[in-house]
């Protein structure tokens, strides 16, 4: 069963969310958390939530804000709101969902699961709270200073900086905001090593050794800063970033299927 709505955040920015099963206090709660240049329908992830619902699971999905997917959820119709985007904006709403899981499921476990961006999202997040009973992050990236020096100095000089979204050929802007938000906070609220080091739970960490976009020696850089008692590493052999997933989805694959259910397994251990 699947429900959508829209949640309004306490900024008065609509949340969009899809629930896969029915609330059950027995039930622990999976929080997908997309990354950049994502959204909760990309690809994979319906298949994703299904499976999960289907192994006992109760499971969030929901788009950031100023993702750039507004209703027609599946398109980049937002390019604002997205160019208006920042790290701290994703912390703080993902923490009024996790807040949002808690008031539905009261006594139930809530797992965080993140894709890339969306991973160091999760650590983030979850290191400073109590809610969040463990956390797996896939393909995820260990810093968010991903720019060189002269990009920077572009970046401040024009107001924006330009990426291009390969698979819509869309020109996407990063306002100055997002740089502002990184420099002001990288060795505070957004430190993803001390947040990674603060962790006091279980966490997985699962990457491609294929993966392009995001090397797999960021994957192996979280670990390196983790408790090694309560973390696991895998690498995933030929995988790219999306584990040889594409959008529009046209099916799963063995890879992808090992992915799944070594997060499975990792959760429902927790959950005994």
């Amino acid at each position: 069963m699947v429900r959508n709505f829209v949640h309004v955040s306490k900024r008065d920015f609509l949340l969009n969310i899809s629930a896969y099963g029915e609330v059950d206090d027995n039930k622990p709660c999976i929080i997908f958390v997309h990354g950049f240049k994502g959204f909760k329908d990309w690809g994979f992830g319906p298949y994703i939530y299904k499976f999960f619902e289907e192994n006992g699971f109760y499971v969030l999905a929901f788009n950031f804000s100023h993702n750039g997917v507004g209703n027609a959820l599946t398109e980049f119709t937002e390019l604002d709101k997205f160019a208006e985007n920042t790290f701290s904006l994703e912390v703080e709403e993902l923490s009024e969902i996790i807040y949002f899981a808690k008031t539905q499921t009261k006594n139930s476990k809530i797992y965080l699961l993140g894709h890339s961006r969306g991973g160091a999202i999760s650590l983030l997040t979850a290191s400073k709270s109590n809610d969040v009973s463990a956390v797996v992050v896939w393909s995820s990236v260990a810093t968010f200073d991903r720019y060189s020096g002269r990009q920077k100095e572009a970046w401040r000089k024009k107001g924006y900086f330009e990426v291009l979204n390969s698979r819509t050929k869309q020109i996407m802007r990063l306002n100055i905001s997002l740089l502002n938000d990184l420099e002001r906070n990288k060795n505070g609220s957004l430190n993803i090593q001390n947040a990674v080091s603060w962790l006091n739970k279980p966490l997985l960490i699962v990457h491609g050794n294929q993966d392009l976009a995001v090397p797999i020696s960021e994957g192996q850089q979280l670990f390196e800063w983790s408790d090694k008692n309560n973390t696991e590493f895998v690498s995933i052999e030929g995988a790219g970033h999306t584990f040889n997933c594409q959008h529009p989805f046209v099916g799963s694959n063995e890879k992808f299927e090992t992915i799944l259910k070594t997060t499975y397994q990792f959760f429902n251990n927790i959950n005994k």
